[in-house]
């Protein structure tokens, strides 16, 4: 017998206990008689509410319909219409088949004489025959003539449609010189902004100063314990930038060729980095799916611009919109926004990662290159222009210079040049290893074009520096332009 809490008998007597499933059966007994009873009853409606709501919905969606201005009066004509009682009687046509006809040709025959009223000229050739005209420049001209020796006649005279450009003729390219001197891939590289020397990184750790006239090297920097893979000099300030996979970001002052600046923030492995051109800031990119922004007057970090959702493998900057357009490894082009620090654009046309971004150095546009193509897009919205069409390669640099002679180097050692505005092909070269290195190490990790858009340095993975330049001997008779414009509607949109 249970005992209560001081110890005394408890006053109801003995108190049974229930077994688990004996509990479960009462407590649904419970449920099944609270609830089965009116189980799918409607719940009744109170007449208030019920006369709110209808008012209310009748309001909102039917005040403008609910009081409608009276009918107006039936018109004379309706009032002396015959009643329904009353058969109608049958209309009588106005003129005959004849007169009609008569009455059709003379209508006919005063609009064509007012045409030719209008159309003094309609005989003469149209503008767009002449060498000067509108239609040489594309699109349909149409002319409304008399022919000679007919009466009344009018015909529709089409000028040319719309034409394809012709590329440009530009002379091929051909290998001027090959500087060795590094232990490892040459990953980047960058011209000085005096185009006198230039500067290379590789995966042996070390920064390589060459002489861009002949070749030689001026000086070894040592620092980062793990491959370079980008630099960056500025035009206003003795400064130069380099990026590593062992996360650094170091600042090294040209005076006296050491580091005195590390900017300490990415997660992982950095893969690229620019300069802005007018502002003191740095942007850099890496294997940790950020843009970070930098202030190179100190060691402070601006932005640290979110979204990308794989590596950030190429950057370029401008001083006008988008200041910053990155590609990622996730198939993607953001275009940013520097003053708000975020993304206002988002390019998804590209189906493989996106390996280069370049910027053309005289027009609003730029380019991108993946595994799938090559395609070029306009500022600043990053509106798609055109796809230049490549072989089935996976595309690790872009460069493109004032004569609109576009370059890109693939990953089994390709050169192709394209001719902007086309697209045009003119030129491929397939770079040779060095004696000693396999095959397969034939591909190009990066380039760029000297100052002055004559020479393409190549930075390859047999540990060689390439130096490209265009070949004088080439005339548009020896290497003509043998283009064939693609037939509308076979190009790819995208």
């Amino acid at each position: 017998m249970p005992a209560s809490t001081d110890g005394q008998p408890h006053p109801a007597g003995p108190v049974k206990v229930l077994s688990v499933e004996e509990q479960v059966l009462l407590n649904t007994k419970r449920t099944h008689e609270m609830f089965a009873s009116n189980y799918g009853a409607r719940l009744q409606e109170l007449e208030g509410p019920k006369k709110l709501r209808v008012g209310i919905k009748t309001r909102d969606e039917y005040a403008v319909v609910k009081d409608l201005p009276p009918p107006t009066a039936p018109s004379a004509a309706l009032a002396k219409a015959p009643s329904a009682g009353k058969q109608a009687k049958p209309l009588v046509p106005l003129m005959t088949a004849a007169e009609d006809s008569d009455a059709k040709a003379h209508l006919k025959a005063q609009a064509v004489s007012k045409v030719h009223q209008d159309e003094t000229a309609a005989s003469a050739p149209v503008e767009g025959d002449k060498p000067g005209g509108k239609a040489a420049a594309g699109g349909l001209q149409m002319a409304l003539y008399k022919p000679a020796g007919s009466s009344q006649a009018l015909t529709v005279r089409a000028g040319r449609g719309p034409t394809m450009p012709k590329p440009e003729w530009h002379a091929p390219w051909k290998l001027m010189r090959v500087i060795s001197g590094h232990l490892g891939w040459v990953r980047c590289i960058c011209v000085e902004p005096g185009n006198e020397w230039f500067c290379t990184g590789a995966g042996d750790r070390t920064l390589k100063l060459w002489d861009l006239a002949s070749g030689d090297l001026k000086l070894t920097l040592t620092g980062h314990i793990s491959p370079v893979r980008g630099i960056a000099i500025s035009d206003r300030h003795p400064y130069m930038f380099t990026v590593g996979e062992d996360k650094l970001v170091k600042c090294w002052d040209l005076e006296t060729n050491k580091v005195i600046r590390h900017y300490h923030g990415h997660l992982s492995g950095v893969y690229c980095c620019s300069l802005h051109p007018t502002l003191d800031v740095l942007c850099t990119g890496g294997r940790d799916s950020s843009v970070r922004v930098w202030d190179i007057r100190g060691k402070s970090q601006i932005f640290c611009l979110a979204g990308h959702k794989d590596t950030v493998g190429s950057l370029c900057t401008q001083s006008t919109d988008p200041q910053i357009i990155s590609g990622s490894h996730d198939s993607t082009i953001r275009l940013w926004d520097l003053a708000a620090g975020n993304s206002y654009a988002t390019l998804t046309h590209h189906k493989k990662s996106v390996r280069s971004v370049v910027l053309h150095p005289s027009k609003y546009l730029f380019a991108s290159a993946s595994a799938d193509n090559v395609k070029q897009w306009k500022c600043p919205e990053g509106q798609f222009m055109k796809n230049v069409e490549c072989p089935r390669a996976i595309i690790n640099c872009l460069a493109v210079n004032h004569d609109d002679v576009f370059v890109s180097g693939q990953d089994n050692g390709t050169l192709q040049f394209f001719d902007w505005k086309t697209g045009y092909n003119f030129h491929t070269e397939q770079t040779r290893v060095q004696p000693g290195s396999l095959e397969s190490e034939a591909g190009i990790y990066a380039m760029t074009l000297d100052k002055t858009g004559t020479r393409l340095l190549t930075c390859e993975a047999d540990k060689t520096i390439k130096i490209w330049k265009e070949d004088e001997n080439a005339t548009p008779q020896t290497h003509p332009v043998n283009w064939k414009a693609a037939a509308p509607g076979t190009e790819k949109r995208w």
